[in-house]
């Protein structure tokens, strides 16, 4: 097994290159984390559902704010805490397969190799580290849209201040449930210029629900060796709307793991293509064993850019390591299900609405211009007073759109059964 320690110790460089063992064969196979009691049957959304802990008096229409754990996320972080727990110094000598074994189970689920995938603690890390990794001049231009969170807007102008690079934020659409894909494209497509280096959008809109057509932004952007990179804002689609990450058009994406892919709470990753890593320096030291070899002044270590880009020091341990059994968990149950199965709750939950008087559905019916998100106003009234309305008086769990134009917001997702969907739907009509 290769460590830092055993790296540093000596005879690192050779070991660093070769493929790991995973973490089942480092850790012997009985110690891997067990699902729950109940047998667990992935073609069965009652099975699923039954993998949380989530309190049954309440519907839970908010995986999109912080996950629950499912029971083989949660089996893995306390075998992980058990094992630092007991014996920190061997447990660790584990670390740097149980890394590899999260990369592995990462990159099937991306639908690309482990070598460009790094990894982080949330969504707004993983855009502070691209956007600060950008190596930009003045007069050059960050393009981004009226529409994206307060994340990106502040790693953007953080980005630009340091390097006095300029943002320039354009308007996709007036009213979200009418958005245009067509229109969307070409908005974006004429705001790029010669001085744009990166155009950074949000798949999924927190603040509407509107999803973004990204192959279509992609292949309508200039080709070239300077080309802008299309960075994109995941969190939403990740774990909802499952597309290889190589077919989606992105340059670079960035995630969170810990919403709809329910994963470990402060978990997120980073991925981008080949040329667009070789755009971006890291800003936190890695703690990969080729940049330890680096140090040391040796050569011949294979240094790919997913690990480098992924910040060192020691950080939440079990959580990270836990992070394989929910793209495992995903897995077993198949992404294209789980996608289906948000967009069959989601239409139904946006048929329901669009057809109650004092609602107005902000977020597009249209299945390729919205994903998991909900969004709606409930005739005159307060979007705090009708969230809290919703919970108090009905137990139903949403949320307000953090923005500007407040919105009430739900997103269904394989913890919900239809049972919620009509249950919410009763309350929002009793809301008026």
């Amino acid at each position: 097994m290769t460590t830092r320690r055993s790296f540093l110790a000596g005879g690192g460089a050779a070991l660093a290159g070769s493929t790991l063992l995973g973490a089942a064969t480092a850790c012997g196979p009985e110690d891997r984390p067990r699902r729950s009691a109940a047998r667990f049957d992935p073609r069965n959304w009652d099975s699923v559902r039954a993998q949380f802990t989530l309190d049954r008096n309440v519907r839970p229409l908010t995986a999109f704010v912080l996950a629950s754990h499912p029971a083989p996320v949660r089996a893995a972080i306390e075998k992980h805490r058990r094992g630092l727990d007991s014996d920190t110094q061997g447990y660790l000598a584990h670390e740097q397969d149980l890394e590899s074994a999260v990369a592995e189970a990462a990159a099937k689920y991306l639908g690309t190799d482990s070598s460009s995938v790094a990894f982080t603690d949330s969504t707004t890390m993983g855009l502070g580290l691209v956007y600060n990794g950008f190596r930009l001049r003045p007069g050059d231009e960050l393009v981004t849209t009226e529409h994206d969170f307060y994340a990106t807007h502040e790693a953007l102008r953080l980005a630009a201040a340091r390097s006095g690079a300029t943002v320039r934020r354009v308007k996709l659409y007036d009213d979200p449930a009418k958005a245009d894909a067509d229109a969307i494209v070409d908005t974006i497509r004429r705001a790029v210029t010669q001085r744009t280096r990166a155009i950074a959008v949000t798949w999924v809109h927190s603040s509407t629900g509107v999803k973004l057509p990204i192959r279509q932004i992609a292949d309508a952007l200039p080709p070239g060796p300077d080309r802008a990179l299309l960075c994109v804002d995941a969190v939403h689609g990740f774990g909802a709307d499952h597309v290889p990450v190589t077919d989606l058009g992105a340059d670079v994406f960035v995630s969170g793991c810990h919403k709809w892919l329910f994963g470990p709470r402060g978990t997120g990753l980073i991925w981008a293509r080949r040329d667009a890593w070789d755009r971006i320096t890291p800003t936190i030291p890695t703690f990969d064993p080729s940049g330890f070899a680096s140090w040391l002044g040796r050569t011949g270590v294979e240094r790919a850019p997913g690990p480098l880009m992924t910040p060192g020091g020691y950080h939440s341990f079990e959580h990270r390591w836990a992070l394989a059994e929910a793209f495992q968990l995903h897995l077993d149950i198949g992404p294209e299900r789980v996608t289906e199965r948000t967009a069959e709750l989601a239409g139904r939950l946006k048929d329901g609405l669009a057809g109650i008087a004092h609602v107005r559905l902000v977020t597009p019916r249209d299945p390729a211009l919205s994903a998991g998100l909900v969004c709606c106003e409930i005739g005159g009234m307060d979007p705090y007073e009708a969230v809290s309305r919703l919970r108090s008086g009905h137990r139903i769990g949403a949320s307000v759109t953090p923005y500007r134009t407040p919105l009430v917001r739900f997103g269904p997702s394989i913890v919900n059964s239809d049972e919620d969907i009509e249950a919410t739907l009763k309350a929002v009509r009793a809301l008026d």
